[in-house]
C-alpha cells in the first residue's frame, strides 16, 4: 500500500506553518488517481515524488491541489525533501518539474530549496479587486502564474484583511498576493489568497516569494529576507535573491505517517 508524510512546512513546530501530503512512490500512477487521492486529503497541496533515471533528476514531482494540479509549489516541495531526509536518502535532491530542475540542499539546519524568480510586472489593478481586498491599493502587479501582487499600506493592514474570497475568485488571475514592509523582525509580511485553485487561503506559499524576493529586492535595495506569511497558522521563511533564481530556506516537521488503503 502506498505510504504518505503529512507534513508541516516553513515551520520548526507542529500545528503551524503549512501542511502538506507526501506520498514517494516506485511506480508510475495514473492523473485521475492522483487528483482523487488530493482531493482526499483536502489540504493546499499534496505531492507525489516518484524515483526515475535520469542524469538531470533523482525524482519526478508532482504538486495537487484539491482540484488541480499546479506547476510550482514551494512548501510541497520542502515536505517532499523532509520526508525523503525521514527515508534516510541522501540530498541533495534534485526533482523534475513542470518548473524545470529544482534542487534542495539541507545547510545551516535549514532545508534550501533553488528556485526560479519569477518577478511581476505592474499592471492597472483589475476592475473588483479594491472590493475584494476592502483595502486601499498600492503597488499592483502580475507574476508568478498569473498571481495577482498587490502591495497595501502596512504590516498590520495585511495581517487584519478579511477579504470576500467570491470577489477574488471572480478575478481574472489565478490568486492574489498581499503584502507589505515589515514593522518589527520580518523585512517583509504577506499572504495568499487562491480560492480559484481550491484554496481560499494558503497557510505559507513558497511559490509566491519567488514573486515577493525581487519585489522587495528593487524597494529594498538588499538580496537576502526573512519573511512571514501572516496566516492564521503562519510561517517563517528565509530567502536569497541570486540573478534569477530565488533560494528559499525553511524547516518541517512530520505530523503524520500512514498507508493509504487503496
Amino acid at each position: 500500500m502506498p505510504e504518505y508524510r503529512v507534513v508541516d512546512a516553513f515551520t520548526e513546530r507542529p500545528l503551524a506553518g503549512n501542511p502538506a501530503a507526501v506520498l514517494v512512490l516506485s511506480d508510475e500512477y495514473p492523473d485521475v488517481w492522483a487528483q482523487g487521492v488530493a482531493a482526499e486529503f483536502n489540504l493546499s497541496e499534496t505531492a507525489f515524488a516518484r524515483r526515475i533515471d535520469s542524469d538531470e533528476a533523482d525524482y519526478e514531482l508532482r504538486w495537487f491541489t484539491p482540484v488541480a494540479e499546479i506547476d510550482l509549489c514551494g512548501h510541497a516541495t520542502l515536505a517532499t525533501a523532509h520526508a525523503l531526509t525521514q527515508l534516510e536518502v541522501e540530498g541533495p535532491y534534485r526533482f523534475s518539474t513542470r518548473s524545470g530542475i529544482l534542487t534542495v540542499e539541507r545547510r545551516d539546519g535549514r532545508l534550501w530549496m533553488d528556485f526560479p524568480a519569477r518577478p511581476a510586472a505592474e499592471v492597472e489593478a483589475p476592475e473588483g479587486l479594491t472590493e475584494a481586498l476592502g483595502a486601499t491599493l498600492g503597488w499592483t502587479g502580475i507574476g508568478g502564474n498569473n498571481d495577482l501582487l498587490v502591495e497595501l499600506d502596512d504590516e498590520d493592514t495585511v495581517r487584519s484583511l478579511t477579504p470576500d474570497l467570491g470577489l477574488i475568485e471572480a478575478l481574472p488571475s489565478r490568486g492574489v498576493i498581499v503584502t507589505a514592509r515589515g514593522s518589527g523582525e520580518y523585512d517583509f509580511v504577506s499572504r495568499f489568497f487562491a480560492p480559484k485553485m481550491g484554496v481560499p487561503e494558503d497557510p505559507v506559499t513558497g511559490a509566491a516569494h519567488t514573486v515577493l524576493a525581487p519585489y522587495w529586492a528593487e524597494r529594498l535595495d538588499r538580496t537576502e529576507f526573512r519573511a512571514h506569511q501572516a496566516s492564521r497558522r503562519g510561517g517563517d521563511l528565509e530567502l536569497r535573491l541570486t540573478g534569477e533564481r530565488v533560494l528559499i530556506g525553511g524547516h518541517a516537521v512530520t505530523v503524520a505517517t500512514g498507508e493509504l488503503d487503496l
